[in-house]
């Protein structure tokens, strides 16, 4: 365990200052569910089969989170997919509502695939802090929710999320039954949060998040969750990759234990190189998922340097999503300092969008 002091120093590498970013996420979380409270909405009915959420990266992640939250509250009143491409999924039709999310407003993906949506349905709303989506659909009388700029995208999920989230709960696209419920998990999560900012910020050892990091540092972390936490699973990932500069993967129970599990035999001079990591709800009786968390960990137990288990905290399944997330953030975070590295930093991606640009 490094001292405060050693921790403490590990700061000069945020040369872009996102300690500050993540440490007022719980305000951002306020500031969006405000927007989403009177945010616009579709033209057409509520009511609808497919909601088809249009985005990439650090905006598609609140899709993700969308479709799992709907989930995991029971709300069966529409089908969420998640789309990251140029096109669209097969299907779209005119009753199908579409969501263009793009937190710069530029992103060429997300702009192919509202220009798709206009010959499919009329059913469509966007989501930016301005750039080229919000212009063409302000010219297209399209609706638009504008979220606050300034942010690496990655980092601005409160505003991608809770938008949309409350303006579904506000226009009654969500069944009773569980926007009542959905609701009074909203208006605790703030509070929740500002615990965890408090805790998470400690560079020393009785910050969770630093502890993770330090367990992580010099391994390849392999993430193992449930359907429920599928889009957890994937943020984890995501934020170790592009906060971290450090390769992280991941998989879904049950679907690892029919291949995946497998595979943990060769090469067996890399095994001890990574990291087992279990994200998990925390268990209510016995179920079949507990039953394959507990296998595969027997099955798996030995195969890795080390297996963790992190269990979500929290009363309601808003919260217990969130403190997972909220803990990706942070233990990607420090792990980029102790990787010396700066966590805004984006080098390979800006180079990659340069030579898209200069040959598109």
């Amino acid at each position: 365990m490094s001292t405060t002091a050693e921790a403490c120093s590990l700061l000069d590498f945020d040369r872009s200052n996102m300690f500050e970013v993540l440490k007022n996420f719980p305000q951002q979380v306020r500031e969006g569910i405000a927007i989403g409270s009177q945010a616009a909405y579709f033209h057409d009915s509520p009511r609808f089969p497919i909601l088809v959420f249009s985005g990439m990266g650090g905006s598609a992640i609140a899709g993700d989170l969308l479709r799992c939250t709907l989930q995991g509250y029971g709300a069966d009143d529409f089908a969420v997919l998640v789309n990251r491409g140029y096109n669209l999924p097969t299907g779209v039709n005119s009753s199908t509502a579409v969501i263009a999310s793009s937190y710069s407003g530029n992103t060429e993906e997300t702009l192919a695939s509202y220009r798709a949506a206009q010959t499919k349905t009329k059913r469509l709303l966007c989501i930016a802090t301005g750039g080229e989506l919000k212009a063409r659909a302000e010219a297209d009388n399209v609706p638009v929710i504008t979220i606050p700029c300034g942010l690496q995208p990655r980092c601005a999920v409160g505003y991608s999320f809770f938008p949309v989230l409350m303006t579904l709960l506000v226009h009654n696209a969500i069944a009773q039954s569980v926007s009542t419920s959905m609701f009074r998990a909203i208006h605790t999560l703030p509070e929740f949060l500002d615990a965890k900012a408090q805790e998470y910020a400690q560079p020393d050892s009785s910050n969770p998040a630093y502890n993770l990091a330090e367990r992580l540092r010099g391994t390849i972390p392999v993430f193992y969750s449930s359907p429920t936490l599928e889009a957890v699973n994937l943020r984890w990932r995501g934020q170790i990759q592009e906060n971290a500069k450090h390769l992280a993967f991941g998989n879904i129970i049950p679907e690892m234990n029919h291949n995946e599990v497998n595979s943990w035999v060769l090469p067996n001079d890399l095994l001890k190189r990574f990291s087992h990591v279990y994200l998990e709800l925390p268990q209510s009786g016995q179920s079949r998922m507990n039953t394959r968390f507990s296998a595969t960990k027997n099955v798996l137990n030995a195969r890795a340097k080390q297996s963790l288990t992190v269990i979500a905290e929290g009363e309601t399944l808003l919260e217990q999503l969130f403190s997972l997330l909220y803990l990706a953030d942070w233990t990607s975070y420090w792990l980029a300092l102790l990787n010396d590295q700066d966590p805004t930093e984006i080098a390979d991606i800006l180079a990659l969008k340069a030579a898209m640009a200069a040959n598109g």
